[in-house]
């Protein structure tokens, strides 16, 4: 009788126990990171006796999860990768803002100033036409302020999003070291802490949606938690700290380095390869460094092109004067790196300085300087946007720009961040303000000689070097019908300079003492043309024409190529149009990238799902079959206690 019994109440214990796993089932089915749970049972075992081994009912052994570590690292690592992509995409759409399309954008504003010269070149005595090349110069100056503030308040934003990312990853990690501790203690009972595992395999999971994390398993069930290439994060119930700190070249730029007890190790970029703080970082140093040297690159190569114009021109100051320049910029800087020497007040004991020596040779990027430590004196200089390196010394131009050494020479490990364009945009301003002071003649006027009988007519004349004698009359007479000529200089007393012969050919250029000279049609023997100083610079328009033609000319990222060869630069518009399209170029693929490893994330989390996560019609057939179970272990109940009455009422007669 005793064993009918006790085989009822362990069948009604254990159905009760499926039942109530079950119920935790259906409560928990969309509470994130639960893992469906299950009973496992076993038989008690049979007992011997003479007619063979009866068997003792059922034992509840322990309740598992269903749990596939696979699909959950898995998961994991698919979720970070898609944290990655959406947080780089979102800081590029909001870049994206900063390069406007139509008349918002910066190339607009700059063909408008450079079209407003036509009316000069008309009327070059015309205030008013004088006065619009003003007003159009400061709304393209503040245009490029406004763009360069637009780049750091998304530098900001970025700043700030990552310390607190990084206080999340913190709080985050200290929970992992506590639940660890937790399910440490738990080993002893043999049972495995469903609920806390799941919840260490939800934290770790936002953890990765932070940066992406490796764990490995120790012998006492707790979970080590590796980030940046095997920087321990989490391991037992200890839990490290990740910090913020500034770049070492840019105060206003952040990294990440994790707290040890010798102090903080910075963890290298490219080791943090998923989550939403790389994708941060990777916009920061990457995307948004990029834009601010291209709208630098930009304001450098106007501003540069029509100051220098100005130079060349004469104003309609009393007496007329070289004409002063029209914009100022932000000076290119050489950032020293935190790490560099410094004497004993903390001061580097290093510098370095930059020059712009052409503004149309500047280039789109920032530069790495560091020591060659086999050749004193020697540096290796890295172009940062596409990463090529050549060795320069003290005084060489490179890309537009000279360096200079400073005294005492930079150490062994000493770095510098070159940034030759990147902070032009911040300080552009209109600093002519006078619009009599826009140099619209040219210093010289070129005159062919009414007794020629050749077609020659003057093409053009441009000036082309500051290093031009406004005093000084060039006179050239074509000796034969073959283009040869004799040409010679002479002073304000009509007094020879210099003198010498050259040959002239159809479509070539005389140049001379700082200009140059185009003939159209072809020049006869014993013609002559004339080179003197500008009469009446209120009626002449050369450097106006000048000015103008900049604006379809090639001023922008010109560069000086092997053997001296020079590639021809962009025009204002054409370089702005292409900064617009690098960057949505840019947006179009991290949208594409964040759109697929989205998708792969879905997926993963289905798999994982599909193994672990609580299915609500499957719960609900198991409930009805364990409860027609737990009631027929009822009835086996109630079978024995009517058999044992029955004993008793036997007994009692």
């Amino acid at each position: 009788m005793a064993g009918l019994m006790s085989l009822g109440t362990r069948a009604m214990f254990a159905n009760y126990a499926t039942l109530q796993t079950i119920g935790n089932n259906i409560a928990n089915a969309n509470t994130p990171g639960y893992s469906r749970q299950q009973v496992e049972l076993g038989t008690a075992g049979g007992q011997s006796t003479g007619a063979g081994f009866f068997g003792q009912g059922v034992s509840v052994q322990t309740v598992t999860r269903a749990s596939d570590a696979f699909l959950t690292r898995d998961a994991a690592m698919s979720k970070s990768q898609a944290a990655r992509d959406a947080a780089r995409l979102e800081q590029l759409e909001r870049l994206e803002k900063v390069f406007p399309t139509g008349e918002s954008g910066l190339g607009y504003a700059a063909g408008d100033l450079l079209n407003a010269f036509v009316d000069v070149a008309n009327r070059p005595q015309d205030a008013s036409a004088r006065q619009v090349v003003l007003a159009r110069a400061e709304e393209l100056a503040s245009r490029f302020r406004a763009a360069d503030s637009q780049l750091d308040a998304l530098q900001s934003g970025v700043t700030e999003d990552v310390k607190n990312s990084v206080t999340v990853v913190n709080t985050l990690a200290k929970r992992v070291a506590d639940i660890n501790r937790q399910i440490a203690a738990a080993q002893g009972s043999g049972h495995a802490p469903n609920d806390l595992l799941d919840q260490r395999d939800q934290l770790i999971s936002e953890i990765g949606s932070y940066v992406q994390v490796t764990t490995i398993e120790a012998d006492d069930g707790s979970l080590g938690v590796f980030i940046g290439g095997g920087q321990r994060l989490v391991l037992g119930s200890n839990a490290q700290q990740l910090k913020v700190v500034p770049d070492a070249y840019d105060a206003a730029k952040v990294r990440l380095a994790i707290s040890e007890a010798g102090g903080e190790r910075l963890l290298p970029e490219d080791s943090l390869v998923a989550g939403k703080l790389p994708g941060l970082l990777a916009f920061q140093n990457q995307d948004l460094a990029d834009a601010r040297a291209m709208i630098g690159q930009l304001a450098s190569a106007i501003a540069g092109a029509v100051n220098r114009q100005q130079s060349l021109g004469l104003d309609l100051g009393q007496p007329a004067g070289s004409g002063a320049p029209m914009f100022a910029l932000g000076a290119p800087a050489a950032l020293p790196a935190s790490t560099n020497a410094r004497d004993a007040g903390g001061n580097f004991l290093s510098s370095v300085s930059l020059t712009v020596a052409d503004p149309k040779q500047l280039q789109a990027s920032d530069y790495e300087l560091r020591t060659d430590a086999s050749t004193p004196g020697q540096y290796f200089l890295t172009r940062l946007s596409d990463g090529v390196t050549r060795t320069v010394a003290d005084g060489d131009t490179v890309d537009g720009f000279t360096l200079a050494i400073g005294t005492p020479a930079p150490g062994a490990t000493d770095r510098f961040l070159l940034q030759p364009v990147s902070q032009a945009a911040q300080g552009m301003a209109r600093v002519l303000n006078n619009p009599n002071g826009i140099a619209a003649s040219s210093p010289v006027v070129a005159t062919v000689a009414s007794g020629n009988t050749g077609t020659a007519t003057v093409g053009s004349l441009t000036v082309t070097s500051t290093a031009l004698d406004p005093t000084q009359t060039a006179n050239i007479s074509f000796t034969d019908d073959s283009g040869n000529y004799n040409w010679e200089l002479r002073d304000a007393g009509n007094a020879v300079v210099s003198s010498g012969t050259g040959t002239w050919t159809a479509g070539s250029t005389i140049a001379l003492n700082g200009f140059e000279l185009t003939l159209a049609g072809v020049p006869r023997s014993g013609d002559a043309v004339q080179v003197a100083p500008t009469t009446f610079p209120a009626a002449n328009n050369g450097n106006a024409l000048s000015l103008l033609a900049l604006r379809d000319a090639g001023i922008v990222g010109e560069q000086l190529l092997a053997g001296g060869v020079v590639s021809a630069g962009e025009s204002i518009t054409s370089a702005y149009a292409s900064a617009m399209a690098d960057i949505g170029v840019r947006v179009q693929s991290a949208r594409s990238s964040s759109n697929i490893s989205t998708a792969v994330a879905t997926n993963a989390e289905a798999a994982r799902a599909g193994v672990s996560g609580v299915n609500l019609d499957e719960e609900a057939a198991r409930l009805i079959q364990f409860q027609q179970a737990y009631q027929a272990a009822a009835k086996v109940l109630q079978v024995a206690q009517s058999v044992f009455d029955t004993l008793l009422s036997v007994a009692a007669r």
